[in-house]
């Protein structure tokens, strides 16, 4: 079967390119398949970062593709069609993670639709959890161009169906991230670090954004013993300096360990093997690729109840869920859950044999022919 796999590859960085590296790499083992590439994936403004691109400490897997379309340049929208159209895919294939790429993938999927390609897109969000003017209609012109959607997470597929009653979909897990280096040992993350050997290392990893509920993880950890410290790693997507207002105000810098930058592939492993327990505080969720890595490293989590992230934990006995994030209910469930760790551990092999690309991939495929 031909497959053209439409979305963000090498040399853009971050979880969405390696998600799609992944995937690819399973498909290429029984189909014909190409990759298309974004020419431009967000213009300078709309980008918090600091680069879109791989550096010298990302392992990128570095697929073979052909960069085609500007998600800025709706020119490129009907170019990236008439260029695909050639190898005459049986299917296409997308990511969809925010409604500012529902017009240029929609085009291209609807379009190439009239030529007999069938297209499945693989939902991060449906919804996005920082909302705008006109999110609601850019997201139904996306859905109304594709025939199948793969969502994550019970919370990814209600609110697809909010939108799209009649969707044809498939429920299929995210598949854990196993491109990173292997977990060494926790003293020597530690020691490579700078960070206490004697301490409690609580661990927030990723992007920085309101709705992931780090401002919460915060005044949890002032309310606790000083036993207990906190590790912050990933590139801040907001005004940093309201988190740090309240880290002041709190008196708790010095049990805040900062590295508020993007963590490289390669300094990945440091942070989950130093840790205690991964945290997600999150006030709303689909579902997040940081379970995905935390699965990789088999370090427990401690998440709340909102989106998938129940579901992402308590049927592999991998975490603990709080039932809502409230500042109380997480203050109160961080030392039952880090005293109680062990408890966590055994069912990650369990995970590891049912969490694959190769079952994402045949997922798929299985609902390509039902189309």
């Amino acid at each position: 079967m031909k497959i053209a796999y439409l979305s963000t590859f090498y040399p853009f960085r971050g979880g969405i390119a390696q998600f799609n590296a992944a995937l690819f790499r399973e498909f290429e083992k029984e189909h014909e398949i190409r990759a298309y590439n974004f020419t431009r994936q967000y213009p300078n403004i709309l980008f918090p970062g600091k680069t879109q691109m791989v550096t010298e400490g990302d392992t990128a897997d570095a697929i073979p593709n052909e960069a085609i379309l500007d998600s800025a340049n709706p020119i490129t929208y009907l170019t990236a069609a008439r260029k695909i159209k050639p190898f005459a895919p049986n299917l296409l294939v997308t990511k969809f993670w925010m409604p500012y790429f529902g017009p240029s993938l929609g085009t291209v999927s609807g379009r190439l639709r009239k030529k007999g390609t069938k297209s499945i897109a693989v939902l991060d969000n449906v919804i996005p959890h920082e909302k705008r003017p006109g999110d609601i209609q850019l997201i139904k012109y996306f859905l109304n161009r594709y025939d199948g959607f793969v969502c994550m997470s019970n919370a990814v597929k209600d609110d697809l169906l909010s939108l799209k009653p009649n969707a044809n979909y498939i429920l299929s897990p995210h598949p854990l991230y196993d491109h990173f280096p292997p977990k060494i040992d926790k003293a020597e993350a530690r020691q490579k670090l700078g960070l206490p050997g004697g301490k409690k290392l609580l661990l927030y990893f990723g992007l920085i954004r309101g709705y992931k509920g780090l401002d919460l993880l915060i005044e949890s950890l002032s309310k606790l013993p000083d036993e207990y410290e906190l590790i912050i790693a990933g590139e801040c997507y907001e005004d940093w300096n309201k988190y740090q207002a309240q880290i002041d105000n709190l008196g708790v810098g010095n049990r805040i360990h900062e590295h508020v930058r993007y963590i490289d592939d390669n300094d990945v492993p440091l942070f989950f093997s130093a840790a205690d327990g991964n945290m997600l505080t999150y006030k709303t969720a689909t579902q997040s690729g940081i379970v995905s890595i935390a699965y990789h490293f088999e370090l427990p989590m401690l998440v709340t109840d909102v989106g998938g992230l129940r579901e992402s934990v308590e049927p592999y006995g991998v975490g603990m869920t709080i039932d809502k994030p409230d500042v109380d209910l997480i203050t109160k469930a961080i030392p039952s859950f880090i005293e109680n760790i062990s408890n966590y551990q055994s069912g990650f092999t369990q995970l590891k044999s049912q969490l694959t690309w190769s079952k994402l991939a045949s997922d798929i495929i299985e609902f390509y022919k039902t189309l």
